[in-house]
């Protein structure tokens, strides 16, 4: 594997893997034929997050016919070689991104001004190909938006809170701190902000409800589409099935994929509609084989005792390539804005 990328593009290879952090504590990657997959996956299995990166996105992108490589790695190791952004905008002038087999290392260099070079060589540990499997156009309702609209609705939210409601109508959608059932609402503080419609490129409901997902990776994804410019789309269905939030452009696609929150854990069953791969046999559903098999993990939160986040399922399957593939038209940089705000 041997890639380069070079101007903005870097910056924007760096957001991204930030955004990812926001996920879990490893990154996993995986060159492929349609580009780089970078992946991670928290903890729970409740949090999934992919950044594909197609080969328009590089400079130089090239893998060996028929590798199959994949890797993880401790994303903090890689957080180090991109450690400052607002210092890469201004010093560094591309990145190679190099496979040694011979020492078992994957080599970042920093090509600098002024002739300067940084090499970080990072260990890895071989890995099973990580994919959610999700199908974004069966999901009932879709939004679209500039992400400056979805950051100035968070902010109004304390960087401490962990769970956030939306809910939609027909022309309307409510973001809300989400509340437990047994707190004592007159001492609780409640924060719920209404959008119209005509605030979205996009809004389309077909079913009416409410969803309840963790706001950290949400929050993560801002960071990212904001830097960018591009637009955030959001999916989703029903209580206890997972939202999906992605970014798109012709040259790179990121999906962070949610699980929400369920008071009746008999929804976990309507996922399984949406993996096109047959379950493992009951005799070997604690045999953790990746390969052959997609697990389907549960995740209890403390909380009443019906109330859980559903699961997702995850498995070396990858999806059809229209879910999680770019479709280049012109070669593209994406430059990134000026702003290094966070989002709080």
């Amino acid at each position: 594997m041997d890639c380069v990328v070079t101007g903005g593009n870097v910056k924007v290879l760096a957001k991204a893997i930030h955004s990812l952090s926001r996920i879990g504590d490893e990154l996993y990657v995986e060159p492929q034929e349609d580009g780089l997959a970078l992946r991670s996956v928290n903890s729970s299995r409740s949090a999934y997050a992919c950044f594909l990166f197609a080969p328009l996105f590089f400079s130089r992108y090239t893998i060996p016919i028929g590798l199959a490589f994949r890797c993880k790695m401790a994303i903090k190791s890689v957080q180090a070689v991109f450690r400052s952004i607002a210092t890469l905008e201004k010093t560094v002038e591309k990145c190679h991104i190099e496979l040694d087999e011979q020492k078992n290392r994957l080599t970042f260099t920093l090509h600098c001004k002024h002739g300067l070079m940084k090499t970080h060589n990072l260990s890895f540990q071989d890995s099973e190909s990580l994919q959610a499997v999700f199908d974004k156009d069966s999901y009932s309702n879709v939004f679209r938006s500039h992400p400056r609209l979805l950051v100035d609705t968070v902010v109004h939210f304390p960087p401490s809170l962990e769970e956030v409601t939306v809910s939609v109508s027909d022309d309307r959608m409510w973001v809300k701190n989400h509340v437990e059932d047994e707190t004592d609402r007159s001492k609780a503080m409640l924060t719920e902000l209404c959008l119209a419609s005509d605030e979205f490129d996009h809004f389309s409901v077909q079913v009416q409800n409410s969803v309840t997902f963790c706001l950290k990776e949400l929050r993560g994804l801002l960071v990212f589409a904001e830097s960018t410019g591009l637009p955030i789309s959001m999916y989703f269905d029903e209580p206890g099935s997972p939202v999906v939030l992605s970014v798109t452009d012709s040259v790179l696609e990121g999906n962070f994929v949610l699980a929400t929150l369920s008071d009746d854990s008999n929804l976990r069953k309507n996922n399984t509609k949406r993996a096109h791969t047959p379950p493992p046999p009951p005799d070997d559903f604690m045999n953790d084989d990746m390969d052959s098999y997609l697990i389907a993990m549960d995740t209890s939160v403390i909380g009443p005792p019906n109330k859980k986040f559903c699961s997702l399922f995850f498995g070396s399957v990858l999806p059809p390539s229209s879910q999680m593939t770019t479709q280049p038209l012109t070669g593209q940089e994406v430059l990134a804005s000026d702003s290094e705000d966070d989002v709080q």
